[in-house]
């Protein structure tokens, strides 16, 4: 799939664990994983508003399109 999911990169960059992003966003840590892995099929916008202001970035930041 063409779209990269940096949501490590950004977790890293914040010092922010799993369970710290999971409790700020209210998300599962299952659904959170399938999220950071890349296996997600799709993302609410309301989900990616909420990891947005958790990690203080934009969209950009943790979803990439390229090219395969």
């Amino acid at each position: 799939m063409p779209i990269i999911v940096n949501l490590d990169v950004m977790m890293a960059k914040r010092k922010m664990s799993l369970n710290e992003l999971s409790e700020k966003v209210d998300i599962t840590l299952s659904n959170l994983s399938i999220l950071k892995t890349g296996k997600a099929k799709a993302i609410r916008f309301s989900t990616l508003e909420a990891l947005c202001k958790a990690l203080d970035s934009q969209p950009s930041d943790i979803l990439e399109y390229r090219e395969e």
